[in-house]
């Protein structure tokens, strides 16, 4: 194994933590019993590396097991970069029909027409997506695998999600993309974040979206037995009205976001460039200039975060478009004008 080949697999097995190395390494399928056994997962990280590099050598595996191996941990572990939501335009007729095997051919033909070296891997998961890795190379070297991009595709869907892209090659996925799905145009589609999941959620409506009718009757039945239970002192009439108020806000609340789980979010970004408007500053509102503002949220899970705070009061209702457009729009990142977003 020569010094590349060797470093690749090192680093490798680095971004693979101790406690997933077993599984992953089980998942992988390329150890013999054997050879598993004489792991010992106990050792240092080191001197496991070096053991699995050992029987790399011994067994003369290539790039291409290497490469699987990080394929294997990365399809598990999605959230390791940050994924940029795609989506594509126009479908032609037969869009429908498009199977993998087609698929595969047509993006791997058309990649390496254009780009000459090109390493391209295509993996089926068990949740029906499409996981393609991408090394990319020119003119003057082989495909960089230390770089290499990640596109995930649920075929009969317009939607693709892509980490790790080198910018120069944008333009030469997409309409590999393009091709191999049958649809002519592809745009980005604003939504970004780690989590992979949360992202296929918000864009395919994979969460409860209805107000569920039995939350609002209980929300108010327990205001109703507060305002019996409360001391005699305490007018019945105040709490019945807070009772109401706390049901009208948890209603807007299910409205803007649902009443089930929500898709975990981390961020959302809005840049502001709109003209300053004060009658006050005459200079101000003469520049031409748009007033330009970059505000981002973030939280563990955004989205149940700004619900809570419209539910409990903490932010006014009814939940300010700004907010309830993540969901409606499928996107977190919004530019807003004086024409609005």
């Amino acid at each position: 194994m020569d010094s590349s080949k060797k470093r690749l697999l090192q680093r490798v097995i680095r971004r693979i933590p101790a406690r997933m190395l077993r599984t992953t390494l089980e998942k992988w399928g390329r150890l013999t019993a054997p050879q598993r056994q004489s792991l010992d997962f106990t050792q240092p990280k080191l001197a496991l590396t070096e053991k699995l590099v050992a029987i790399f050598e011994e067994n003369g595996w290539t790039v291409k097991h290497i490469t699987e191996l990080e394929m294997t941990h990365v399809i598990d572990n999605p959230s390791l970069g940050i994924w940029n939501a795609y989506q594509l335009l126009e479908p032609e007729d037969d869009v429908h029909f498009v199977e993998l095997t087609q698929f595969k051919e047509q993006f791997k033909a058309h990649l390496r027409e254009v780009v000459k070296p090109v390493s391209v891997k295509i993996k089926k998961h068990s949740d029906e997506a499409i996981w393609i890795r991408i090394a990319w190379g020119d003119h003057f070297s082989e495909p960089n695998h230390f770089k290499p991009a990640y596109v995930v595709h649920h075929l009969q869907t317009p939607y693709v999600f892509i980490t790790g892209l080198n910018l120069k090659k944008k333009k030469l996925l997409c309409q590999a993309l393009v091709l191999a799905t049958r649809y002519q145009a592809i745009k980005d589609a604003n939504l970004h974040g780690r989590n992979l999941d949360a992202l296929r959620d918000v864009l395919m409506r994979q969460y409860q979206q209805v107000v569920i009718l039995f939350l609002i009757i209980l929300t108010l039945f327990t205001g109703f037995l507060v305002g019996i239970n409360s001391p005699a002192l305490t007018d019945v009439r105040i709490d019945r009205e807070q009772s109401q108020l706390a049901a009208a806000r948890v209603h807007m609340a299910s409205e803007a976001f649902g009443c089930g789980a929500l898709p975990e979010l981390q961020s959302a970004v809005y840049k502001l460039e709109t003209k300053f408007k004060d009658n006050a500053n005459k200079s101000m509102m003469e520049c031409e200039e748009p007033f330009r503002c970059f505000v981002k949220f973030s939280s563990s899970n955004l989205l149940e975060s700004f619900r809570h705070c419209a539910s409990s009061g903490i932010a006014s209702t009814p939940v300010t478009p700004l907010l309830s457009s993540i969901l409606q729009k499928g996107r977190n990142h919004f530019v807003i004008t004086d024409n609005g977003p």
